[in-house]
């Protein structure tokens, strides 16, 4: 996936050194645009190895919408423990957004479902300009430890050249970890965007992406936190070839958020076979320490 391999040139070659909370350097550049056509193959990297089982467990458990993260550690899936608090629980975890965004009715406080509106909306008017999730609701990220970095995305029916209906995703990104959390960004909206297509019956088109902060994390001037510099295995990666995409295939019978619910209780086996991808195989994994 040649787009992918850009970003990480564009960061080397022109990002400027910036201290962060996390207190590791990062090379940093500012608003980075790319787009991936969908029709051509699931981008799911292929430069290294990206686990499909983490991909899909992590978005089931966005659109659950909920906070603790007993769905992912009972598929194995670490990831989100670093900024889970002592009950297990992660306060700014974007699906709690999306299906619950707080706001005000009649000066009584209530609760949103993001997802639920877009998907009845998708089917009865798919040309709206409105089809919008946002994941920063300013009360909690103001002040949280890790507010979303995906900070909201947009579906949009655009024509392919025969006129034919194409269902599309943008997602605005105001941070951007290159190394780590890139590749899986990437294919959990691309993911995302399949599943909606799916509900909507409408194929898929476009992934676009905006990153206004794109960085990769590096060792100080003088050496030190070498062990959470990310740049010598990213300019390995650059070396490496891009092979062709997989595809994904999603079981027929998944055709609203009621059948995503009912997968929350699935095996592995059985979401890795409702959700099935082939022709995936990549290079080797390339190992990067998180900053957390």
């Amino acid at each position: 996936m040649q787009q992918y391999l850009d970003v990480v040139e564009s960061v080397l070659s022109r990002g400027h050194r910036k201290t962060n909370r996390t207190g590791v350097d990062t090379l940093s550049i500012f608003n980075l645009n790319y787009q991936i056509d969908l029709r051509q193959g699931f981008p799911l990297l292929t430069t290294k190895e990206i686990s499909w089982k983490n991909i899909v467990v992590e978005n089931l458990w966005f659109l659950s919408g909920r906070t603790d993260i007993g769905l992912l550690r009972r598929h194995g899936c670490k990831f989100w423990d670093p900024w889970a608090d002592e009950d297990g629980h992660v306060p700014s975890a974007y699906g709690n957004y999306w299906r619950h965004f707080p706001v005000h009715d009649q000066d009584k406080a209530s609760f949103n479902d993001q997802v639920a509106w877009v998907v009845k909306e998708l089917r009865q008017n798919p040309d709206s300009r409105r089809l919008v999730v946002s994941a920063w609701a300013p009360g909690n990220a103001q002040f949280s430890g890790l507010p979303p970095c995906h900070a909201l995305w947009v579906l949009n029916v655009q024509r392919d050249e025969a006129g034919e209906p194409l269902l599309c995703l943008h997602l605005t990104q105001r941070s951007c970890d290159v190394a780590l959390g890139l590749p899986y960004n990437i294919a959990g909206y691309a993911f995302l965007l399949e599943l909606f297509g799916q509900f909507a019956g409408i194929p898929v088109g476009y992934f676009g992406h905006t990153l206004i902060d794109a960085h990769i994390y590096t060792a100080k001037p003088d050496g030190s936190m070498a062990e959470y510099d990310h740049v010598p295995g990213l300019r390995d990666q650059l070396l490496r070839n891009p092979k062709p995409l997989p595809r994904l295939t999603i079981n027929s019978a998944i055709r609203s958020l009621n059948d995503v619910e009912d997968l929350l209780s699935a095996t592995t086996d059985e979401l890795l076979s409702t959700f099935s991808l082939a022709g995936y195989e990549p290079e080797q994994a390339i190992t990067f320490k998180v900053a957390v």
